[in-house]
């Protein structure tokens, strides 16, 4: 057996004492752990496993590689939201939950291999620049995008605030590509937009719950509750769809922000930290105007724990497909060398009690065809529903939009699944 090999097997028997130490510390501090003797026999295996490995695989094998796939495996078989993230994607979680990083503000799409220009954030270095929706990436710093290298290129685009990277782009109309040179800032990313549907009734979208959701509804609706010219708002309709959840807290936030009373959510779970129940604060910002929460099969987590909070309190219709049905909390804990574990810490139950994993939320009003958020609202047929809804009072079963059903009656509360 060679010296690097032996070496490697010394590690894994390390790992082995070191895990019973950590195991052993886990009863001492008098955590659960079922019979708190470590299962010396699975970690014989995982050694055996590695030696076969390093010396019979008919390639050889990075010891980083093979390790963290056995860290990632055994995360990822916990249960399908675990997750194991290494230092980059730990960063685009963050970004994803913080709502800001330093680059140029871009939102770019990949379409038929080209890096397109969706839009550039208002602001923003890019915005700044005069790079427009519907340019093309065709390099950056000087590295041509290509279907081989286009994460990597778009992770150029991010770096320290102050530094600068160059981007040429294609525009429809220019016979030859243009040149940029662009000074790296912070960006916010907001997930709240709206727009006023017609007189009286306004249009407000959350795309995802970040740590900056509860500031930017705030501000929405003071701007929406504060036009002149409008006549009072009459109505509401709150686009949840496709929104795939994100900070716990952001949820809270947004729901607080409805209500003038109750409980929001409820959690369960072995660590101290990990039961909770989290309850609503006096005031309302719409003070009580009629609202429609539309949701889609893509509309989960966060976006649950708001659609259940607003349901069980009365708040507001809930209209359109059967939401996505994930009930569970996930906790982000640093590792060493930038990495993170995210790991399922809680299970959360709607303010009946109402678990809803595995089957998510049945609106009280089903639509036909809930569709997916579209640019402008107003064509959107799922939103002309609501609005239609709203229009008539948005109470009762004589309002129902055509291509639409009223959804079953509640069941209480329902075991995982």
């Amino acid at each position: 057996m060679s010296g690097r090999i032996r070496g490697f097997l010394h590690f894994c028997l390390g790992l082995a004492a070191g895990l019973a130490v950590a195991a052993a510390g886990s009863v001492f501090a008098g955590r659960d752990s079922q019979d708190g003797v470590l299962p010396w026999d699975d970690v014989r295996l995982l050694t055996e496993v590695l030696e076969r490995i390093k010396i019979d695989y008919v390639e050889p094998v990075d010891d980083h590689r093979l390790l963290e796939s056995a860290v990632r495996g055994m995360v990822g078989s916990l249960d399908p939201y675990s997750q194991f993230l290494n230092a980059d994607e730990y960063e685009d979680l963050r970004i994803s939950t913080t709502g800001n990083y330093s680059g140029v503000g871009l939102e770019v799409n990949l379409r038929d291999g080209k890096v397109l220009v969706v839009s550039p954030i208002e602001g923003t270095p890019a915005d700044q620049a005069g790079i427009r929706s519907g340019d093309v990436i065709l390099s950056i710093d000087g590295l041509v995008v290509g279907n081989d290298n286009i994460t990597d290129a778009i992770t150029r685009l991010r770096g320290p605030a102050g530094t600068k990277v160059s981007l040429t782009v294609s525009r429809a109309g220019e016979a030859q590509p243009l040149a940029f040179e662009l000074v790296r800032g912070n960006v916010e990313l907001h997930s709240v937009r709206s727009r006023m549907l017609e007189p009286g009734f306004a249009y407000l979208r959350i795309s995802q719950f970040s740590g900056t959701t509860g500031a930017d509804l705030r501000r929405t609706l003071a701007s929406i509750t504060g036009r002149r010219g409008d006549g009072a708002l009459r109505g509401l309709v709150l686009d949840l769809r496709n929104n795939p959840g994100g900070v716990l807290d952001a949820a809270v936030e947004v729901s607080d922000d409805f209500l003038d009373s109750g409980v929001i959510v409820t959690a369960s779970g072995r660590a101290g930290d990990a039961s909770f129940r989290h309850e609503a604060h006096a005031g309302d910002l719409l003070a009580g105007v009629p609202l429609v929460v539309l949701v889609n099969g893509g509309s989960a987590s966060a976006s649950e724990i708001v659609a259940g909070a607003l349901r069980d309190n009365r708040r507001a219709t809930i209209m359109g497909a059967r939401t996505f049905g994930k009930g569970s909390v996930q906790t982000v804990m640093p590792l060493s060398g930038g990495r993170a574990l995210k790991l399922t810490t809680s299970h959360y139950f709607t303010p009946s009690g109402e678990s809803i994993s595995g089957h998510g939320i049945t609106p009280d009003v089903v639509l036909d065809d809930a569709g997916s958020p579209v640019q402008a609202p107003a064509a959107d047929p799922a939103v002309e529903q609501a609005l239609a809804f709203l229009r008539k009072g948005g109470t009762g079963a004589a309002n129902l939009p055509s291509g639409s059903r009223t959804g079953p009656p509640d069941t209480g509360s329902m075991p995982d699944r």
